[in-house]
């Protein structure tokens, strides 16, 4: 790690590739996993990155997601495909899905592949990436665990349920879709609690139902639909496919990645079109140019300095990331020490920390660090005393601190 707190993302994809190989995944699969992560924070999307590397591990490590579960077609009917993931890794059961979807549309000119009994896979439009890069239009939607109500209640039954398009445009980068059906996404709520932020107003209301800018009220509460009632509706309409028609969990019956409880029962519905079948892929590519191009060229509104265009805020933060690399906070770090010393994933992390410079402190900060299953703050207060008391920096650096028992206060 450097000293203004970046990370190489090839550091930090080896690191969550080693933790996910700890935790009984096989190399290749984990080394999947650990690569939707490491994307997702370097096109800016942190809700769905590394942050989320301690939810999968306590799952893994709680039995409800098997990590070398393999797959098994339920249904092989030429273009069609049912899969039953059998509680695997969400991310491997996505890509083999993709994969099953791109050879159906070789053969059909249409793919289309319903996933059972599968897990949290990250971001989505890593997965219609891959169909779009294939020469394929793709898509992909999802279900998840209750976070908002039906439209006009006020308990939760629908999921965000997202989802995603992904189209080649010729020598342009690809045109991507990737949304959540609420205004937000619940990772980003969880995001903004771990930084100790509000949420804009109208994005949730609480438990009692009244609106709130308190992202832990939002979670225990209800999220509130894009749109309006069109966003509910969306979100209903991606469920029947992706859990009804899967022949997976739906509403209710499906359990997020945030607990280590229940299996997840989310359930996926993938469709990849073979551009080749309908007109020529070099045709279809000039067509994407020349409408991307007249997309970008509309004069700007008042204040803005330029238009956007789908992934390209996206495809802009991964260009200024990926040279400098990832800036990792230090209460990430945190976390990722957290899970090699207190899971079962005990290997010593490929990140290496310079030296500080003030032993002391460091020893004391280290010792406030994130819990890897409920993530709040531990108590620094004992470890603290204690460097005051022998008023010299603790030799051992790498000693795990013990957390005060007592609250602080702080």
């Amino acid at each position: 790690m450097e000293r203004d707190g970046r990370i190489k993302p090839q550091q930090l994809l080896d690191f969550a590739t080693a933790v996910h190989e700890r935790c009984g995944m096989p190399s290749t699969e984990a080394r999947l996993a650990a690569d939707t992560l490491v994307q997702a924070d370097l096109w800016g999307h942190q809700s769905h990155g590394v942050m989320r590397l301690s939810w999968y591990v306590g799952r893994l490590k709680a039995g409800v997601c098997d990590p070398r579960a393999k797959p098994e077609t339920i249904v092989d009917a030429g273009a069609i495909a049912v899969i039953d993931g059998k509680d695997g890794m969400g991310q491997v059961l996505t890509a083999h899905a993709m994969e099953e979807a791109i050879r159906r549309s070789r053969a059909h000119g249409i793919g289309a592949v319903a996933l059972r009994n599968s897990n949290h896979f990250g971001t989505a439009m890593y997965f219609t990436l891959m169909a779009a890069r294939a020469g394929c239009v793709g898509f992909l939607a999802t279900n998840a665990s209750p976070a908002m109500a039906p439209w006009g209640g006020r308990k939760k039954t629908v999921g965000t349920n997202p989802w995603s398009w992904a189209a080649p445009a010729g020598s342009q980068p690809p045109m991507v879709l990737d949304i959540a059906n609420t205004g937000v996404a619940r990772g980003k709520i969880y995001l903004a609690r771990q930084k100790g932020l509000s949420i804009p107003e109208g994005r949730a209301i609480n438990a009692e139902g009244a609106p709130t800018t308190d992202p832990a009220e939002a979670i225990e509460g209800i999220i509130l639909p894009m749109a309006q009632h069109k966003g509910y509706a969306i979100a209903v309409m991606m469920d029947m496919l992706s859990g009804i028609l899967s022949g997976s969990a739906f509403g209710a019956g499906v359990h997020g990645p945030y607990q280590t409880e229940h299996r997840s029962g989310a359930g996926q519905f993938l469709i990849a079109l073979n551009i080749a079948a309908f007109m020529p892929l070099k045709d279809f590519g000039g067509r994407m140019e020349r409408y991307v191009a007249e997309l970008k060229s509309v004069p700007l509104a008042q204040g803005l300095t330029r238009s956007s265009i789908l992934a390209s805020s996206k495809r802009a933060r991964k260009r200024a990331t990926a040279p400098r690399g990832y800036c990792c906070p230090r209460i990430r770090a945190r976390i990722c020490e957290s899970l090699l010393t207190r899971s079962a994933c005990r290997r010593r992390s490929p990140i290496r920390r310079e030296a500080p410079e003030n032993p002391r402190a460091e020893n004391a900060r280290r010792c406030r660090r994130l819990s890897d299953r409920a993530g709040e703050w531990r108590c620094a207060a004992a470890i603290a005393q204690r460097c005051r008391r022998r008023r010299e920096p603790c030799r051992n650096r790498r000693a795990r601190p013990r957390p005060c028992r007592r609250p602080c206060g702080r």
